[in-house]
């Protein structure tokens, strides 16, 4: 699994959780959490914590499928793997 094809993934689809990024990755939600953070550090993807549960008294809901990431609006112009690496959207020369 590669950075940028996580960001590929998550600007395609706008809003994925990290339960789906798991199963599309075969990753573990560590792994792919601590990659998300870099796309988070540069602004380009948005993270939605996991909410508290959907409000029943069952307590098995899979927190995993409330943590989302979405895609930033104003990243929109720079698809993922472009730029210098610093997240301003120049060229890297």
């Amino acid at each position: 699994m590669i950075l940028t094809e996580l960001g590929t993934y998550v600007q395609t689809r706008k809003r994925v959780s990290l339960g789906d990024l798991c199963a599309a990755f075969t990753a573990s939600p560590e792994t792919i959490r601590d990659m998300m953070a870099l796309w988070v550090r540069k602004g380009r993807v948005i993270h939605h914590p996991p909410e508290a549960g959907c409000g029943g008294s069952c307590c098995s809901c899979d927190p995993t499928l409330s943590e989302l990431y979405e895609w930033a609006a104003t990243a929109e112009q720079t698809p993922p793997g472009s730029g210098c690496g610093c997240g301003c959207g120049q060229s890297g020369s």
